[in-house]
């Protein structure tokens, strides 16, 4: 039970009111989706992380309407650092032109 000022998107009321009864219905509709992403964090490491994004729809009942509402959140399940090999040389190459790179690296 939901009480009237509280849809009225103004704090202050929250909470005033007549009580409304609300029922929140699934409407059966639940999407995943795996979700992969790569971080260099440094010259031989990389974070690795997969996510599970779930998004559901569901359904207000009210006694007046019945809104349906997309909800998506996403769960991290797996953060792994990948560490490579130490390379001999690191040439910061950022911010040149492909023009200049070869005439540094001679």
């Amino acid at each position: 039970m939901l009480n009237f000022g509280s849809f009225t998107g103004v704090r202050i009321l929250s909470g005033l009111g007549p009580s409304i009864p609300i029922k929140f219905a699934s409407s059966g509709i639940v999407e995943t989706k795996i979700r992969s992403e790569f971080q260099s964090t440094g010259i031989n490491q990389t974070i690795h992380k997969i996510y599970l994004e779930v998004t559901c729809t569901v359904s207000v009942l009210t006694p007046y309407n019945v809104v349906d509402k997309k909800i998506t959140n996403e769960v991290l399940l797996l953060e792994n650092i990948v560490v490579g090999l130490i390379p001999n040389t690191y040439y910061n190459l950022e911010g040149m032109e492909s023009s200049n790179m070869v005439d540094i690296v001679e």
